[in-house]
């Protein structure tokens, strides 16, 4: 087995399965990735082909137009597209993670109003829960939604909310009441139209290199019909995590496939680039990075794995998912580092096709939740040590 080779043994499904999307994703590649870039495009061909083949919606259920697969199927389609140079982040918050929390917590009939079009990849939708002002504690969200009538009335603002550009739909948590013991704000989740009157976009302007633009959005007096709260008024938080957990596992599986992807080029590279007697890769400088990065990715996608069989199986894996995350998020960040570091001054030109990937792992390695709000969680939930914040 290579530095490159799928660590899992996987059955005869699972490799027809990663074969299938590596076909798709490997027919574009990072020349179009970089294109849709350069040009603002939002990687629509990509997205139809592979919601035209049914991997968009693999782990959806079948009645509502998806595979019926599990988590563990769409996982290996957001590392296999992004180990092809073309990493998804709407795969992973609009079917990923909107898709689960209305497979989890939707009524019948907004799962048949939603979900076909969301597997088919008909439709894309964005997922809107950070504020300005309250960061990793969503207890703090000011954005209300005040029933009015058959409806409720969406005021506030939301910010870094990812492919806004090309969503139809925004799935926003807002807050709705509050907890007259605690202060604490009681959440609900609703779907918004993304063009309804009073839904404002503002593009913030960052060094991501993704066809997926950040937006700050705004919400003037929006009215949002009571049909589109998803669970229980007031129990948004509970209803949001039941798609948190995956994205948190989505996104240790696409930032273990650019860690991958980097480090397939630079293992190549290695080989080949030769400065004195060997090629640069027999010198331990230039292996051992490289060797450590394969270990940790490896044990990265191990976890990953472990954490969607668990979570199909109907588990808790609040644990697996954010040490799954942690894991996968520094691996990939290492493996890249790595990767651009072995190809010295090439490593940071764009006809390399290494540095331009390098933020998307860096900023998952601060979100959608940081390293050290997993380690606060692990140092209480898993070791039992006092509460830090």
């Amino acid at each position: 087995m290579t530095a490159v080779s799928t660590p899992l043994v996987d059955s005869d499904e699972d490799s027809a399965l990663r074969a299938a999307v590596r076909g798709i994703a490997s027919s574009f590649g990072p020349d179009y990735f970089q294109e849709q870039v350069d040009t603002g495009g939002n990687a629509q061909e990509l997205w139809q082909a592979l919601g035209s083949a049914g991997y968009l919606g693999v782990h959806l259920p079948e009645e509502y137009g998806g595979g019926g697969a599990g988590l563990r199927k769409i996982a290996m389609v957001v590392e296999e597209t992004a180990m092809a140079g073309v990493p998804g982040l709407s795969i992973l918050f609009s079917p990923g993670v909107v898709g689960t929390i209305l497979d989890r917590s939707a009524s019948d009939e907004q799962k048949s109003r939603w979900l076909p079009t969301i597997a088919s990849g008909e439709e894309r939708w964005s997922f809107a829960i950070t504020e300005p002002d309250a960061g990793s504690n969503a207890h703090q969200i000011s954005t209300t939604a005040t029933r009015d009538g058959d409806g409720y009335v969406l005021r506030g603002q939301k910010v870094y909310i990812s492919g806004a550009e090309s969503a139809s739909k925004i799935m926003v948590v807002a807050r709705t009441g509050q907890d007259e013991r605690t202060g604490r704000g009681r959440l609900s989740v609703l779907v918004v139209d993304a063009d309804a009157p009073g839904v404002e976009r503002t593009r913030i302007h960052t060094v991501m290199n993704q066809p997926e633009q950040s937006w700050q959005l705004h919400f003037d007096n929006v009215r949002v019909p009571v049909e589109n709260l998803v669970g229980a008024e007031g129990r948004g938080l509970a209803v949001a995590f039941t798609g948190l957990n995956t994205e948190r596992i989505l996104v240790s599986s696409i930032c273990t496939g650019i860690g991958r992807y980097a480090l397939r080029k630079a293992v190549s590279y290695a080989r080949e680039r030769q400065v004195w007697d060997v090629p640069i890769g027999a010198h331990q400088a230039v292996a051992h990075p490289l060797a450590a990065a394969h270990i940790h990715l490896t044990s990265a996608v191990e976890m990953t794995d472990k954490a969607c069989r668990l979570y199909d199986q109907g588990y808790e894996v609040g644990e697996l998912a954010n040490m799954a995350k942690y894991l996968g998020a520094e691996s990939g960040l290492q493996a890249i580092d790595a990767a651009i570091g072995v190809h010295g001054g090439n490593g940071v030109s764009k006809e390399y096709q290494l540095a331009t990937y390098f933020w998307i792992v860096r900023m998952l390695n601060m979100g959608p939740v940081s390293k050290e709000m997993i380690l606060n969680f692990v140092a209480e939930h898993s070791l039992d040590l006092p509460r830090s914040y």
